[in-house]
């Protein structure tokens, strides 16, 4: 077999290794978990259904509130999903600015609802929302469209690793931390690192470039954490001052979430995408350059890594800022329309969690490029060193 061929095999090997390992973990995380069952008398649903016809439009634009539609429309509407699937009823439709499901209907038109059952065969239907469901799922058709046409064999081995990395996001860590309870920050480490080597496997392979991109963004994910939780420690940040945490913490009464913790982990999970990507520039860079020029020494490679990784460090820093500053630009903007003064601006939650936020990810990003340069440069010339010794 052809050394090429069996470095396939091997990457291929790894990286089913390793997601069996990510599916394992996800299985023994949700076993024995306790699933809500519809209950025949009472309950909640949340289902589709399509308008029939408008019988009742008394909405009108406000032109106090950007012309947004207010007012009540009566709808004839026919359930096509749920227990009730194929009932025709009539609803009323609430419009206002100030509701955060206001919905304009039309006729045809796909409506989330919301269905009450109050006792056997007697319930209560109001809308609910948009039905967005299918639309959002052929824009992320649209989206692997896309990479996998433009990046060829890459864009499809990007895919997959975006993949299990959503997977093991969604189906591993927070069956782990919430039905498990396992502690926060190091369980996410220890997903951030195997979604991690996947998408590195898949990309650069199971040789050396692969390898340095692990341990260097590992490296600086840690290094972005540890700041985090110190910097937290010292402003007295942490998952407590979330605006989610008093919800969490009926959820940490049952199943013994940790909620202090997850401040630090939602940190890690946002900056482990900019890390990848300035990890695997910088472990291409010198891999590129020993491969052109394989006389250089440790030094020279060094350097060269660390040019690439100066060039790419200020845009990434300021797509990591500005991607935090871009979720909280409703509340700045409050605060701005409000005039809130300095002393009180900064001594906020939310302004400090989002300062920590941003600078965590970017520190964690900078000190990403020497620590992949050096092991590149160190990996790279190793057998040049041994070759030198025995000179």
């Amino acid at each position: 077999m052809h050394s090429k061929s069996k470095v396939r095999w091997l990457r291929l090997v790894l990286c089913l290794l390793l997601t069996l390992v990510l599916a394992g973990l996800g299985l023994y995380a949700r076993q024995g978990r306790s699933r809500w069952e519809i209950s025949p008398s009472s309950g909640t649903e949340y289902e589709r259904a399509r308008v029939l016809a408008v019988v009742e439009d008394n909405t009108q634009p406000n032109p106090t509130y950007e012309n947004v539609t207010v007012g009540t429309q009566t709808l004839q509407i026919e359930l096509i999903t749920g227990r009730y699937a194929g009932d025709q009823l009539q609803i009323t439709n609430y419009l206002s600015p100030f509701l955060n499901h206001s919905v304009a209907a039309r006729p045809g038109m796909e409506l989330s609802v919301r269905v009450i059952t109050t006792e056997v065969a007697e319930y209560t239907v109001s809308v609910y929302n948009y039905s967005r469901g299918p639309l959002l799922w052929i824009f992320v058709g649209i989206f692997a469209l896309a990479l996998v046409l433009v990046g060829g064999r890459r864009g499809v081995t990007a895919l997959l690793g975006l993949a299990v990395t959503v997977l093991g996001v969604v189906f591993v860590l927070l069956p782990l931390l919430v039905q498990r309870g396992w502690p926060p920050i190091p369980t996410t480490l220890l997903v951030v690192v195997l979604t991690m080597t996947v998408s590195y496997l898949l990309l650069g392979g199971s040789g050396p470039k692969a390898w340095i991109a692990v341990l260097g963004a590992f490296g600086g994910v840690m290094l972005a954490g540890l700041f985090a939780w110190l910097a937290g420690r010292l402003v007295h940040i942490s998952g407590m001052n979330m605006d989610e945490a008093e919800s969490l913490f009926l959820t940490a009464a049952d199943h013994g979430l940790q909620v202090s913790g997850l401040f630090v982990c939602g940190i890690l999970i946002a900056a482990e995408g900019a890390i990848m990507d300035i990890a695997m520039s910088v472990a291409s860079a010198v891999e590129e350059v020993h491969r052109v020029a394989p006389a250089r020494d440790a030094g020279a490679l060094f350097r060269s890594g660390m040019h690439v990784g100066r060039d790419a460090m200020g845009t990434m820093a300021n797509t990591l800022i500005l991607a935090f500053a871009g979720t909280g630009l409703n509340t700045m903007l409050f605060l701005y329309a409000y005039d809130v003064s300095y002393e009180q601006l900064i001594n906020t939650d939310f302004v400090a969690m989002e300062m920590l936020r941003g600078l965590a990810g970017s520190l964690g990003m900078i000190l990403t490029v020497p620590l992949v340069a050096f092991l590149g440069s160190r990996i790279y010339t190793a057998g040049q060193r041994g070759k030198n010794k025995e000179a």
